[in-house]
């Protein structure tokens, strides 16, 4: 698909999507709320799937800390390691969107909503499933941008040439680690150290709490418009050969919970060799991008196979885009990743190498870089489209 087509087609479906986007920025949107199905409007059969979801991540962070403190605390020794350990591993499996079974044990479970699309080929052997998410995430002190801009004006050189962030959230998890190590081998100092961390981490957690939901117009209902485009733009040009799932989850910010109801619900009825998964995240700021792997604690790359047939479909649609950076955090794509599902995220980030506007109140529709979102479709589209001809990546 060359730049004519490509143009063409995101002015046909730039009325749709951008006052979607408008729209859906005006109102409060927490990690279980509800999401429009938009997409039947534009020819799809789409339905709206009621789910369970904690729907919080500052709760099972907090609370882990504070069993790791109680830890820290309790005078036997093998008890208060005990206690921190289990405090570590709740937040390993949680922090890397495993089984979740510290907050389904422990915390209360609330409504949320995944909105499931299909268009294209229903018949075709092969299937991209292209994932969005509508909820918005809460702010906080350590999403304020000025941290993210001190790395670019302190150490240019060093910036330049990172691919990642620090692992901030490597913070949240030393607390009980240190705890339950220090306890473990009698080292006070290092329980101390360990007491230290998991107070700043319960500190920052509870900030995040108290906060309002942010407008979230590039994370993401930039994302959200791109699923509202292609929808509109496969009704009026049919997909041959591929069978397309959009997929708009409703509680991507406590961690990927409706994404992970999702894979519960769909993951056994699609095949890992006939099926790839693209995530679409934060795709409103100024640099496109190939994500090449993401994770909090743990990265784990994208394979090979999709990241590159990712950036051919960015060639193929005329458009830049960039390539080498990965993400301390997490998208969706993570759960489908770990599922063994061959996948890819595009993303977008500014010159601090984040997302711009992150979880702060002016991510709103009039800071988004409209043309970044255009460009997204068209890769998106040519993505999709090619996917008929091309094999499934096997897995990293």
């Amino acid at each position: 698909m060359g730049d004519t087509t490509r143009v063409t087609a995101t002015v046909r479906n730039e009325t749709t999507w951008r006052d979607a986007i408008h729209e859906l920025a005006a109102f409060e949107r927490p990690s279980a709320s509800d999401g429009a199905a938009r997409l039947r409007e534009l020819g799809c059969e789409a339905t709206v799937e009621r789910e369970r979801a904690h729907g919080t991540y500052w709760w099972p962070i907090g609370l882990a800390n504070a069993l790791a403190l109680l830890g820290a605390r309790v005078a036997r020794r093998a008890l208060g390691a005990a206690l921190a350990a289990t405090a570590t591993a709740a937040l390993w499996d949680d922090l890397g969107h495993g089984s979740r079974w510290f907050r389904r044990a422990l915390l209360p479970q609330r409504d949320t909503w995944n909105v499931v699309a299909e268009t294209g080929d229903p018949a075709a052997d092969r299937t991209v499933v292209v994932v969005a998410h509508h909820d918005a995430a809460h702010s906080g002190l350590v999403f304020h941008p000025e941290l993210g801009r001190l790395p670019p004006r302190l150490a240019p050189e060093l910036h330049e040439r990172s691919n990642k962030w620090i692992p901030i959230l490597c913070a949240v998890f030393l607390g009980p680690a240190a705890i339950a190590l220090g306890k473990l081998l009698g080292l006070k100092r290092l329980v101390q150290l360990g007491e230290a961390f998991a107070l700043g981490t319960m500190a920052a957690m509870a900030d995040i709490g108290i906060r309002p939901v942010v407008p979230g117009a590039n994370d993401n209902l930039a994302a959200v418009g791109v699923l509202l485009a292609l929808a509109d733009g496969f009704s009026q040009r049919r997909v041959e050969g591929v069978r397309v799932m959009l997929v708009s989850t409703g509680s991507e910010e406590s961690f990927s919970e409706g994404m992970q109801r999702f894979g519960e619900r769909h993951f056994a009825e699609l095949d890992r060799t006939q099926t790839e998964v693209l995530t679409l995240e934060c795709v409103g700021g100024p640099k496109l991008l190939v994500l090449e792997g993401e994770g909090m604690l743990r990265m784990r790359d994208y394979p090979t196979g999709t990241r590159e047939a990712l950036a051919q479909a960015a060639a193929t649609a005329g458009v830049a885009i960039g390539r080498g950076l990965r993400t301390v955090a997490a998208t969706d794509g993570l759960i489908a990743l770990r599922a063994g599902y061959p996948t890819a995220t595009l993303a977008s980030v500014d010159f601090t190498k984040l997302p711009l506007n992150y979880h702060w109140p002016n991510d709103t529709p009039d800071h988004l870089h409209w043309s970044t979102i255009e460009d997204a479709i068209a890769v998106t589209e040519e993505f999709v489209r090619s996917a008929a001809s091309r094999r499934p990546a096997t897995p990293a």
